[in-house]
């Protein structure tokens, strides 16, 4: 790698980082700065989240690190037009162990253009690698890559990027059964679809509690929160979890009629004899009286339909999510 002044990279990671003068901070109002904070706050642990879920990824999948060493390792892979996911990592000449960098789905972008950029020190993302091999901050640089389908990584794309989106279903009608009301705006289009259901863990009280109920402060007072929070069920519930039971290829038909005879044709021809997916919305809208029926969300993505038939994409989400869909055979 070239040599790179400490001046210049002094410079270029001001302007990488953006971080606002003091000067700057003192103009910015003080309920502004809080909210600035927080976005960036909550956009930095997505980006970690996406980041951990990738790495996952890589690591279930046992590929071998690759020690970088010069230009021909990307021209002998022949990686100009591959779609993949792939990481970057890096050991110290005090622990051989390599860790990672960086982990991201290249599905925009091939592949050997992604890795020249963390390789070119004139690029903002080789530079920060460049930098501390040359501080000797690390030893050697690593990649590895597992190569995908474009419809592989939608449905990545799927799991990471798209929020799912509730199913309301009917008042009771008929005694004991409801009925799915999907909503408007399903694509009339092949894509990938995932059905999910929402499942609510309990968990024993925290310590944090326990110790606030056997000792109410040095002050001698207790929090009225605290307080409430110990006179109810001395049990926490866990954020809402959804959790994937079935991905759904829309190749034949489209995305709407896919969803539709999945959610709307079950609640008209109930059979205790159904299986599968369809089973289990069936008897999810049998009711009984006062009890609502399980929570049901939706998420979906458009693919070309010439692209779906490409790449195993049950085993891909299975891989990202880390358990079985249970209504895929």
């Amino acid at each position: 790698m070239e040599d790179y002044s400490q001046e210049d990279w002094g410079n270029h990671s001001q302007d990488l980082h953006g971080y606002p003068t003091d000067q700057e901070l003192d103009e910015i109002p003080l309920t502004k700065r809080t909210l600035k904070i927080k976005q960036e706050s909550s956009e930095e642990a997505q980006k970690r989240d996406i980041m951990q879920n990738i790495v996952q990824i890589l690591e279930s999948v046992q590929l071998k690190w690759e020690l970088f060493q010069s230009w021909t390792d990307f021209s002998r892979l022949h990686l100009s037009n591959k779609l993949a996911i792939f990481g970057i990592g890096y050991n110290t000449r005090w622990k051989e162990d390599i860790r990672y960098h960086y982990a991201e789905i290249s599905s925009q972008v091939p592949l050997g253009k992604r890795l020249r950029e963390y390789f070119n020190s004139e690029k903002p993302e080789g530079r920060i690698i460049m930098t501390r091999v040359q501080k000797m901050n690390w030893k050697n640089v690593y990649y590895k890559f597992l190569e995908i389908t474009i419809s592989e990584a939608r449905c990545l794309e799927l799991h990471m990027e798209i929020d799912w989106i509730p199913i309301a279903h009917s008042k009771p009608t008929g005694g004991n059964v409801v009925q799915y009301l999907l909503p408007g705006g399903i694509p009339k289009s092949p894509g990938l679809y995932a059905i999910g259901y929402e499942e609510c863990m309990e968990r024993p009280p925290s310590p944090h509690l326990e110790r606030h109920s056997l000792d109410p402060g040095k002050e001698g007072r207790v929090d009225l929160e605290t307080l409430s929070a110990q006179a109810s069920l001395q049990v926490e519930i866990e954020p809402t979890r959804i959790i994937y039971c079935y991905l759904g290829i829309a190749e034949v038909r489209t995305l709407q009629q896919c969803l539709f005879l999945h959610f709307q044709a079950n609640t008209k021809t109930f059979s205790k004899d159904w299986v599968g997916i369809n089973g289990f919305l069936s008897q999810n809208c049998i009711v009984d009286p006062g009890v609502s029926p399980k929570s049901i969300y939706i998420k979906f993505v458009e693919v070309e339909r010439d692209f779906l038939s490409a790449g195993s994409l049950v085993e891909c989400l299975e891989k990202a999510i880390g358990y079985p869909l249970k209504f895929n055979n």
